[in-house]
């Protein structure tokens, strides 16, 4: 049996690895040192073991009644990312980058890496607050633009440890939705992103734009996990929301923001009961106002 690098914990708060610092327990959390210690890892699980990857846990909730099984902790671990082979496109002088970056490392943390390689065009991901293991598994997107839109390759890992690299073909790729193509138990451990090369200034200078955005519009001095809801084909689901009169809603110790209707925070000591009993609220509101059914971002896993 190989020896393990990284560390594992039991009966462990998952309020502190979520950003909405709220729920239950989880039985195991395995933080691995890095890739080859996570694909050891696995490879000592039974088959009956259930996994939870989570990174930041910025769209996740865990209930009150806790998580069976392990969590992947990899925010702390798989946090490589720098520059691959330049490639050019079709034969076009036009020379592209390719960023490789592993799941753990932080969306934003792409972008200025990005920008300052003189990579443009992935702006957008300064304004999500998650990992790239999250942003491929959702097609997380803001302001126009989807991860999987430059994505060239993934790298995903099974339950037996082994790595695959992938290309988006196969994959079923939409709207904050990314399904493989055929059933694969596997994981996003990492990506490979594809970028046009351009003015470095100005990209910095929109990741400066995108994030003061950001602050004036959403309520981040709370916890929160982002967008609750995905926008309704041609319509915005902080405006049905909002028209349903329920901006400021409370259940305990959650709330509908006051200050943009598709987040719930955490005004202090909200139970996770609080937070899903809200979202069924908002959803089974909505739903019978409008004959709109929202679709949640966020995942809620556990025992109630």
């Amino acid at each position: 049996m190989t020896s393990l690098r990284g560390r594992l914990e039991r009966d462990v708060d998952m309020s502190r690895h979520v950003s909405w610092r709220a729920g239950g327990r989880a039985e195991r959390v395995y933080v691995p040192a890095d890739l080859t210690d996570l694909c050891a890892f696995l490879r000592q699980q039974p088959e009956t073991e259930p996994l939870h990857f989570v990174g930041l846990g910025s769209n996740l909730l865990v209930r009150d009644g806790g998580l069976r099984g392990t969590v992947l902790l990899l925010h702390k671990a798989l946090h490589r990312i720098e520059i691959d082979e330049p490639h050019r496109q079709g034969g076009s002088a036009a020379p592209l980058g390719l960023i490789y970056a592993e799941a753990g490392v932080a969306s934003p943390k792409v972008a200025r890496f990005a920008a300052n390689h003189d990579l443009v065009g992935v702006e957008f991901l300064a304004g999500i607050p998650g990992t790239v293991g999250g942003a491929l598994a959702m097609n997380a997107g803001c302001y126009g633009q989807e991860t999987w839109g430059f994505v060239s390759q993934v790298k995903t890992v099974n339950r037996r440890g082994e790595t695959r690299r992938r290309s988006p073909r196969e994959f079923q790729v939409g709207y904050r939705h990314v399904a493989p193509d055929a059933p694969r138990d596997e994981w996003f451990v990492a990506a490979w992103f594809m970028l046009p090369r351009g003015d470095g200034r100005a990209s910095r200078a929109r990741i400066r734009e995108l994030l003061e955005r950001r602050v004036a519009s959403q309520p981040l001095s709370l916890p929160n996990a982002g967008s609750v809801f995905r926008n309704p084909p041609g319509d915005h689901a902080a405006r049905l929301i909002e028209a349903c009169g329920l901006k400021g809603r409370r259940l305990g110790g959650a709330q509908v923001s006051e200050k943009h209707a598709n987040f719930i925070v955490n005004l202090g000591g909200a139970a996770a009961a609080d937070i899903e009993g809200l979202i069924d609220m908002v959803e089974t509101t909505v739903r019978e106002r409008t004959g709109v059914q929202l679709i949640r971002e966020v995942r809620i896993i556990g025992e109630r």
